[in-house]
């Protein structure tokens, strides 16, 4: 009965988008094939759209209304394809695949850009936890404060995003919280602390090699930050389900495979952010105008690393599809038994 209403409504959204440039809307699925990394990236471009930000109760209950409608065949006359695909982008990036519940606005991954880059005005100079990265000569106390307000919101946003289909305890939050923090920290410092010692480089070399100290920092502590924020899943295991949407079981395999691949996504994300701006700020601070005006030196930072934030995001969760195929052959035999699915799906989490 569902999918004869499913049907019903597909085919009224069709007659009203025979005119229309976007694709057959179809509900729970990506509006871009996610089988290439091209598709992806422009799938996740909506999901991390700043836009989806501003959308009011009011709008994200139609959205979601409308998908129901959709999914019950009750669709009024004239909705287009277009609608169906906003509709969906907006409940996307605001509420949770796995509970259905609100994200809180900073920890969305369309918040990750915004919020992971606040300008801060103070004493005409501008920060950002981005950009206090990459601040020169740092001393040890802005060094472990930088760390720390970065792995602070990494914590949140790795919770906020997680597979959820398992109770995760609050004690895990904040294990994980505490050892990325702690590795962060004792990272960066240490190795600031071996440039500072090393006297064989010049002050340039020095300057230049303590700008990219926060990229190993940051990367190792993505990873454990990852890992233990979300240790539950490896316990529990995650849900796997069938190409219907049926629940297959749970398995602890999947659950490996989901944090393997956000890990590699946290590694790989850093790189552009922490990689770029220092080799384009060296060249920058070359030019006469920042010789000239060196007021100027933070919001030009800012802006470049604004810019390598907005890129590095969609090209790193674009790694991977949010929700991941793995053959049954790989999990474990009782999952293998309970369906005769050659392969299921996973949420790997964001």
């Amino acid at each position: 009965m569902a999918d004869t209403a499913t049907t019903a409504s597909a085919a009224a959204a069709s007659a009203a988008n025979a005119s229309t440039d976007a694709p057959p809307f179809q509900l729970g699925k990506p509006r871009f094939q996610q089988t290439s990394f091209y598709g992806r990236f422009r799938h996740f471009l909506d999901i991390i759209d700043p836009r989806t930000l501003f959308v009011t109760e009011r709008r994200l209950r139609e959205a979601v209304q409308l998908l129901e409608d959709y999914k019950h065949g009750t669709l009024r006359p004239g909705v287009t394809n277009e609608q169906l695909w906003s509709a969906q982008k907006i409940k996307q990036a605001i509420l949770h695949p796995d509970t259905n519940e609100k994200i809180f606005m900073p920890f969305r991954m369309s918040g990750y850009i915004p919020f992971g880059t606040p300008i801060i005005k103070k004493d005409c100079s501008y920060n950002s936890t981005v950009v206090g990265l990459l601040l020169p000569n740092q001393t040890l106390a802005s060094t472990v404060f930088w760390q720390w307000l970065n792995q602070s919101h990494n914590a949140c946003v790795n919770y906020a995003n997680r597979n959820a289909t398992k109770p995760s305890p609050a004690s895990k939050f904040i294990q994980g919280y505490l050892g990325a923090v702690i590795s962060a920290v004792s990272i960066a410092v240490g190795l600031n602390v071996l440039v500072q010692k090393a006297n064989k480089f010049t002050p340039a070399t020095r300057l230049l090699v303590q700008r990219f100290v926060p990229f190993p920092a940051v990367a190792s502590a993505n990873i454990c930050n990852v890992v233990l924020m979300r240790y539950g899943e490896l316990e529990e295991g995650i849900d796997v389900l069938d190409a219907d949407g049926n629940l297959v079981g749970s398995s602890k395999i999947a659950a490996r495979h989901a944090l393997l691949e956000t890990a590699l996504t946290r590694v790989v994300l850093p790189m552009p952010i922490l990689v770029l701006p220092p080799i384009v700020m060296s060249m920058l601070e070359k030019t006469a105008l920042l010789q000239a005006r060196p007021r100027l030196l933070l919001p030009v930072q800012s802006l470049v690393c604004l810019a390598a934030f907005g890129l590095a995001l969609p090209l790193a969760i674009s790694l991977f599809p949010q929700m991941s195929e793995i053959e049954t052959s790989q999990l474990e035999p009782e999952i293998a038994r309970a369906t005769s699915s050659r392969t299921v799906v996973y949420n790997k989490g964001l």
